[in-house]
This record gives structure tokens, C-alpha cells and sequence, in this order.
């Protein structure tokens, strides 16, 4: 089975890739700057971009399933990925699976909308599709380990809220194999961590991988936003961290599902072995 995996110099399309030539699959990467693709046996790199459908066909060609990993521009990306699907269509693609959001059809999530909205596309597409509907990735939270080593101070407006998050390496190898194992048309998975954590243990977690005290600080919004804004941060960029705090408080991100962990054979990554994983490498 020869598969494309788009966005492929990205951090979760090179994972992707990766747990594709694990599994023993003929591997087109496709990125929209080939060079940042590290070449490697049984991976054949080509250059298309999302907004160049006919370089994305071209790309596309003799290829039986493809691993849309979703744009990361929003108010651009759902007509990327329908530019994606088209091409998959015309150059005969067989199968496809799109790695989307939780409960993206029915959430409240403020990333959800250009989910849906890409998902509702592929069901019409007469493409056979499953969806990957990823919960947050372990990562998302490597970026304030400086700050935190320093202040020992975890702000933010989640609340008690929890969540499910798991490793891109994870949600890579559950995309791969949805893709290539044993093939549900349609299928949708719920792909998250086997443990949804809240803010009280995020901040135990920095502690035991910083070896210092962190507290977590629970704020409202609008504090959250204020204080992000004296701190140079952009407002729009602020705001947004504030909704996600706000959709994790809700229960957005709280779903365990097991799902992940039971397709790819092995426990999903506990968030404080990122952590520390990071930690060590710095």
C-alpha cells in the first residue's frame, strides 16, 4: 500500500511519517518545501501546497490512501483541505483519513468549527474516509516550562477542567494505523490520552520535571487576557488562549476514550513524560 502524508515537514507529519515506515507502508511525503523533509529509504518526498490543488493532484498520483493532517491557519484551512480532498478525488485516491478535533460535530470548542466544516466535506466527497478527531497533544504544554522554572506560577482560566491529551507521537502512530489497519468507511475515533488531567496536576507535573514548587493560579478570562496583554502579548493571541481555557473548563477536552491507546496496541504517553523528556534534551 503506497500512502501520502501531507504536511509532512511539519512536527506531527514527520511523526506520521515515521510510524508509517515503521509499519512497513511505500510513503509519499508531501510538504510544500520538499527540502525540509529528511530523505529516507521507503519515503519518496514531493512538493504541493494546500492552496495549489492541481500540485496536490500531481502529487497525489499513484497513491491508495492519504493522511490529511489538518492546516494550521484558520479562516484559510477548510477551503485548504477541500482543495486536498478534491485532489484526492481526481487523482483516484482510494481512501483518506483527516485528523480533525473532539466531538468537532457538536462541541462548543473554539477550534472546532473549521473541523466540522472539513468533515461534512468529505462525507459528501464520495471518497471512502474515516476521521482522527485529536484531543490535545502532550506538547502544547512544553512552551511554558521556561517561564514557570522561573516564576513557579501557573496561571490560567481552565478552571477544574480536564484533559485528555496524548503525545503527537501517539496521535500520529493512531493515524497511520487508521489509515492502513483494518478499514472502516466513515469511521470516526475519538482519539485522546488514557488519563484526563486537570490544571492542579499539570502544575505537579511541571514541579516534579522542574524540581522546584509550581502552584496553578486559577483566574477568570478577562484577568487571564489583561495580564497577557501587559506582557506583550498580542490581544487576538491572548483572547484565544483565554477561549481554550474557557472550552477546557467546560469539559471539552475531558473525554477519555481509550480508543487511541486500543488501536495502537500500547498505553498512550503520560503528559509528565513529555514533560520530562523535554526537559532532559534541554
Amino acid at each position: 500500500m503506497t500512502i501520502a502524508i501531507t504536511a509532512a515537514s511539519g512536527h506531527f507529519g514527520a511523526l506520521a511519517v515515521e510510524a508509517a515506515v515503521r509499519s512497513g507502508q511505500e510513503v509519499v511525503a508531501i510538504a510544500r518545501d520538499p527540502g525540509r523533509v529528511a530523505g529516507r529509504p521507503g519515503v519518496e518526498v514531493r512538493g504541493a501546497d494546500y492552496d495549489d490543488p492541481a500540485a496536490m493532484t500531481a502529487a497525489l498520483a499513484g497513491v491508495t490512501g492519504v493522511l490529511l493532517v489538518s492546516g494550521n491557519q484558520p479562516g484559510k484551512r477548510v477551503q485548504q483541505h477541500r482543495n486536498v480532498i478534491d485532489a484526492a478525488r481526481a487523482a483516484g485516491v482510494a481512501r483518506i483519513v483527516y485528523t480533525s478535533a473532539p466531538r468537532a460535530a457538536t462541541t462548543s470548542l473554539v477550534l472546532a468549527p473549521d473541523h466540522k466544516a472539513t468533515e461534512e466535506y468529505l462525507a459528501a466527497s464520495g471518497l471512502a474516509w474515516s476521521v482522527a478527531r485529536n484531543n490535545w497533544y502532550n506538547e502544547n504544554y512544553l512552551q511554558r516550562l521556561p517561564e514557570l522554572a522561573q516564576s513557579g506560577v501557573l496561571v490560567a482560566a481552565a478552571g477544574s477542567g480536564r484533559v485528555a491529551s496524548a503525545s503527537r507521537a501517539d496521535l500520529a502512530a493512531g493515524a497511520v494505523e487508521a489509515l492502513t489497519g483494518a478499514w472502516r468507511d466513515g469511521a470516526i475515533r475519538e482519539f485522546g490520552g488514557d488519563v484526563a488531567w486537570d490544571h492542579y496536576e499539570l502544575a505537579a507535573a511541571y514541579a516534579e520535571v522542574l524540581g522546584r514548587p509550581v502552584a496553578y493560579e486559577p483566574v477568570e478570562p478577562s484577568i487571564l487576557v489583561a495580564g497577557m496583554v501587559a506582557g506583550g502579548v498580542p490581544r487576538g493571541t491572548a483572547e484565544f488562549v483565554a477561549a481554550m481555557d474557557v472550552d477546557i473548563a467546560q469539559g471539552a477536552l475531558a473525554e477519555v476514550t481509550g480508543e487511541l491507546s486500543a488501536l495502537i496496541g500500547r498505553p498512550t504517553t503520560p503528559l509528565v513524560e513529555t514533560l520530562r523528556a523535554a526537559t532532559a534534551a534541554a
